[in-house]
């Protein structure tokens, strides 16, 4: 067998390119990581699967970004407007409210006391126009994020079940 052919600094060849290739795959890891990083933290906000009232009002959020809200629709605060076409009701995380404007026809399990997650854009005005509104399917679900947030400020109720 012969000997690697050591350079001027005693390294040999082989040694010194599994180094570079050391080096080279470290670099691509550092700026895979960094690269990563900075996509997770550009899309933070988008990542949210819904902002509750309280949220809305803490954050300034601009106006005509698309969002999601979510939390309780009040009780007495729906309202039919433009001959039953336009609906307006205010969602509540049982801090405060947002009112909300939804052009269409609403879920069959949509009312009062009920949660919702709309989907749309917050307006100049203060109130939330909504081209999309989602309401639980039957009494035992809850989006966890409208559950979490309920649960939060306290209006969260247990429901009881009888074992039978």
């Amino acid at each position: 067998m012969s000997k690697p052919i050591n350079d001027i600094t005693g390294v040999s060849r082989t040694r010194r390119r599994k180094r570079q290739r050391l080096y080279a795959v470290l670099a691509g890891l550092i700026l895979l990581g960094t690269a990563a990083a900075l996509v997770l933290n550009a899309l933070e906000d988008s990542v949210v699967f819904f902002h509750s009232p309280s949220e809305i009002k803490k954050k300034s959020i601009p106006e005509g970004q698309r969002i999601r809200i979510g939390g309780l629709v009040e009780k007495g605060s729906i309202r039919k407007q433009e001959g039953g076409v336009v609906t307006a009701f205010k969602v509540s995380d049982g801090d405060d409210a947002l009112t909300v404007t939804y052009r269409g026809i609403l879920p069959d399990l949509f009312r009062e006391g009920q949660g919702v997650v709309a989907q749309g854009t917050l307006q100049s005005n203060g109130t939330f126009l909504a081209s999309e509104v989602l309401a639980k399917h039957d009494e035992n679900y809850m989006p966890p994020e409208v559950a979490d947030a309920l649960k939060k400020t306290g209006h969260w109720k247990e429901k009881q079940r009888k074992i039978k």
